[in-house]
C-alpha cells in the first residue's frame, strides 16, 4: 500500500477524514446501518448493491468491498 492508498475520506459523505473514519457529522445510529457511499481511498462515488443478505460496494479504482 502506498501513501496515496491510505484511507483519508469519510465513506458516507466523501469529505476528508483522518484514517477514513466517520467524522462527527456522519457518526450517528442511522449511518451505522448504511453501506458506504464513497471510497475511503479516493472519495469516488461507489456502485452499491443492497440485497437481503448484505451489500457490496465497488470503486472503479480500488475494487469491491462487501458486508459481513
Amino acid at each position: 500500500m502506498t501513501a496515496s492508498d491510505t484511507p483519508g475520506f469519510c465513506v458516507h459523505c466523501g469529505q476528508p477524514s483522518p484514517g477514513g473514519a466517520d467524522h462527527p457529522a456522519c457518526h450517528n445510529p442511522r449511518t451505522a446501518l448504511e453501506p458506504p457511499r464513497y471510497c475511503t481511498f479516493c472519495a469516488r462515488r461507489l456502485v452499491v448493491q443492497v440485497s437481503p443478505l448484505g451489500w457490496t460496494a465497488r470503486c472503479s479504482r480500488h475494487g469491491e468491498t462487501a458486508s459481513g
